[in-house]
């Protein structure tokens, strides 16, 4: 055994100062609008970050078996949140879509604590060597859960770590497949039968089309990340961020950071969550067992893939998601939850074996 990856850890560390910085740039227009009040949204960032960065020390200490004991009844409690948030006099609504729980002024999103429950899940399923059903069933049903809110994007992101789990797991590689086609069709059969959905995919392929209307997200979007140019406008002078660009704090904070970095700026934080998949896909290639191996990738997937997600639909390579950009944007659950996967990532980096560490 040795000490934890110490670069993993603090690129972490370097991650959540740099989303707090953003957060208090981009969320001061926003907060003063809504609340009267610029640092509204940022001190309860600031709460969340810390309570997310004791999570990650927690989870640090804890040894990685102890969430193979507990993953079954992880999952279900967290399935159990997903019907209870599709009750609506037990959770409430925003921007179309009900994915919130609130407990007096507690909020919290189910779908970002089923994401670490479900990597847990498969990674046990995986050393019990049980059959495809066993594996897909639980996937079919998160995700079902998931777009009943309706929620595509954040359906995306858990489809994508199940996958990668399944894929890893050593599966008969024509059921892999076979389950990637059957998702394919079924989320383009889910685009195609909501005029939401289907709103933003013509958006995608005509952008200049309504830009008042159905356009205007993403002509926002790309105005930001125009007026950036190579070196950007300068951190602060973002003129997008004044209530032009919707959801500036959450989902298009990556475009206000392009505004104001610049191209270069945006390829330094592309490049460290490219750094973060290259250390996480480490770790999980040294891992000691199966059971962490396969937790391993399940985060690895989880962060990369919804970073990818955002960053795609903000460059208009992708229609837009709706999912934050992890460490970054603002919202409490999503931050808590990866940096608590972070600190179970950075437990099984302790335990590599020596034979893994020599390839």
């Amino acid at each position: 055994m040795k000490k934890i990856d110490k670069k993993f850890f603090w690129l972490i560390l370097s991650f959540v100062v740099v989303g707090l910085i953003a957060v208090a740039d981009v969320s001061a227009p926003q907060a003063l609008n809504a609340y009267g009040d610029k640092f509204f949204l940022l001190r309860q960032q600031v709460v969340w970050a810390a309570i997310g960065v004791v999570a990650l020390i927690i989870t640090m200490n804890i040894h990685y078996s102890f969430w193979e004991k507990v993953a079954t009844p992880f999952f279900f409690l967290s399935v159990f949140f997903l019907l209870i948030v599709l009750l609506p006099h037990l959770s409430f609504a925003a921007l179309g879509a009900r994915r919130w729980i609130s407990i007096g002024s507690f909020n919290f999103q189910p779908s970002e604590l089923v994401k670490l429950s479900l990597a847990m899940y498969l990674a046990k399923i995986a050393t019990k060597n049980k059959g495809p059903a066993a594996y897909f069933v639980p996937l079919v049903i998160v995700t079902g859960l998931i777009m009943l809110q309706p929620d595509l994007g954040t359906t995306l992101v858990v489809a994508t770590i199940g996958l990668s789990q399944i894929f890893i797991s050593g599966m008969n590689l024509s059921y892999f497949f076979g389950a990637l086609v059957a998702g394919a069709l079924g989320t383009i059969g889910l685009i195609l039968a909501s005029p939401y959905r289907r709103d933003r995919l013509l958006t995608f392929f005509e952008t200049t089309s309504d830009p008042l209307g159905k356009g205007y997200h993403i002509r926002q979007i790309l105005l930001a990340l125009g007026s950036g140019g190579i070196f950007g406008v300068g951190l602060g002078a973002s003129r997008q961020k004044y209530l032009f660009l919707p959801e500036a704090s959450t989902d298009s904070i990556f475009a206000v950071i392009a505004e104001e970095l610049g191209l270069i700026g945006s390829v330094v934080i592309i490049f460290l969550y490219a750094y973060l998949f290259v250390k996480g896909v480490r770790i999980a290639k040294r891992a000691p067992d199966k059971f962490s191996k396969i937790l391993a990738i399940g985060i690895v997937a989880w962060i990369s893939g919804q970073a990818f997600l955002n960053i795609a639909s903000m460059v208009s390579f992708t229609p837009l998601t709706g999912i934050p950009l992890p460490f970054l944007s603002y919202g409490g659950t999503s931050l808590v939850m990866i940096l608590s996967a972070c600190g179970i990532l950075l437990n099984i980096s302790k335990y590599e074996t020596y034979e893994n560490a020599k390839h």
